[in-house]
């Protein structure tokens, strides 16, 4: 048995965010990540890009971490989507989203040192593949790694695993991704002009967002991305894909080499939490009292939603809570708040949260609020800067 004051299951950007806001509120934080390396789907999944901080409209909504991850990725340079104008002090215009494209190998050593500057243990290789609960709390969370099998305890825990894996072993009330995601097979090649990546494959897309033409899909097929026999079904028809579209590539310019595939399946939407509030693409320009930060739609210029604190818990089990993809909405809002500055905002929320109580259910709104806002977060729509 090993102790921790705050246990953060996934390594994703919503788990290195949690991990950073506990550990910067002096807690004893441990991070397990089935990887070797952080960043989730941002950079083992090569999805490298940080999608807005800002509603488009040039106002920036999302702050803290978010912003500070954002400026981490680019340290020694954008690979594209370069936000100067947002950076170079000469202020923000509605023609250009802060946002940016960085180097996913550079983002997942930058991160990684930047949690173990902040006292952060990070032990990679390592599943969580089970709980025990006692008096609507986890106990215990079981950790298979290269040692073999351990106990961990902790007075709270962020399931951050992006499937919401923690909560669905506590017996937590989850909802799966019922259109199922569509095959991508992003990689980076590089030629004569330099190194690019290459985003074969779409993002999904719900049905109420689409607008216009569809691209036509890889595939037909559909994954829900809970099953390891489907998964790798799935990884293996991403290769095949990677493969022929460089060999389509290389046809043109012989210079063309394969540089990077993805290591983890590129699969964006499994399974969340049913919190005890459920988030609405219609809830866009909503004052939540218990707003813990902000988000915009990447897709569109103009919405903005607070996120209530409500959507990161289910009074079920007291010292559980989410983060990043995992979190309470619905259907339409789920591809909106799967992405980086969301999974950022909601981090830092969960792991802020988690550094001050063992029971979500009787915690202080304003005390989280303060300190939230102390590290630079804005809460609510009306204190933006017009």
């Amino acid at each position: 048995m090993k102790n921790y004051d705050v246990a953060v299951c996934g390594g994703g950007v919503a788990g290195i965010s949690a991990a950073l806001a506990a550990a910067r509120e002096g807690k004893k934080v441990i991070l397990f990540e089935k990887q070797y390396m952080l960043g989730g789907l941002g950079t083992s999944g090569l999805i490298a890009i940080y999608l807005p901080l800002c509603d488009g409209l040039g106002h920036q909504v999302s702050f803290g971490i978010a912003e500070e991850l954002l400026k981490l990725s680019i340290t020694y340079g954008a690979e594209g989507r370069y936000p100067e104008n947002w950076l170079d002090g000469n202020g923000c215009k509605s023609d250009k989203r802060f946002e940016a494209q960085y180097n996913p190998q550079l983002f997942a050593i930058l991160t990684e040192k930047l949690l173990l500057e902040n006292g952060v243990d990070i032990l990679y290789g390592s599943y969580v593949v089970g709980v025990s609960t006692q008096n609507n709390r986890i106990t215990e969370l079981y950790v298979e790694n290269k040692s073999g099998k351990t106990a961990y305890s902790a007075v709270s825990v962020v399931d951050a695993t992006g499937d919401c894996d923690i909560a669905h072993f506590a017996g937590v009330p989850t909802a799966h991704f019922e259109q199922g995601n569509l095959l991508a097979a992003w990689y980076y090649y590089t030629d004569s002009s330099g190194y690019h990546l290459q985003m074969v494959g779409e993002a999904d897309i719900p049905e109420e967002e689409k607008t216009g033409s569809t691209p036509k899909p890889l595939d037909e097929r559909r994954f829900a991305g809970l099953d390891g026999k489907e998964i790798s079904e799935q990884v293996c028809l991403s290769h095949q894909k990677t493969l022929k579209h460089w060999l389509e590539k290389r046809e043109s310019d012989k210079e063309a080499t394969l540089s990077t595939i993805a290591t983890i399946p590129q699969i964006r939407m499994t399974r969340k939490i049913v919190g005890e509030y459920e988030l609405s693409h219609t809830g866009m320009h909503t004052y939540f009292e218990d707003s813990i930060g902000m988000v915009s739609n990447w897709k569109k210029r103009g919405p903005v939603y607070e996120v209530p604190f409500r959507t990161l818990y289910n009074k079920k089990m007291k010292n559980l809570i989410v983060a990043g993809r995992c979190t309470s909405v619905n259907q339409t809002l789920w591809d909106i708040m799967r992405v980086i500055p969301c999974c950022a905002v909601t981090g830092q929320a969960a792991g802020t949260a988690a550094a001050m109580t063992d029971d979500f259910t009787t915690i202080d709104i304003l005390k989280l609020q303060h300190k939230l806002q102390a590290v630079g977060v804005v809460l609510h729509e009306k204190d933006l800067k017009k």
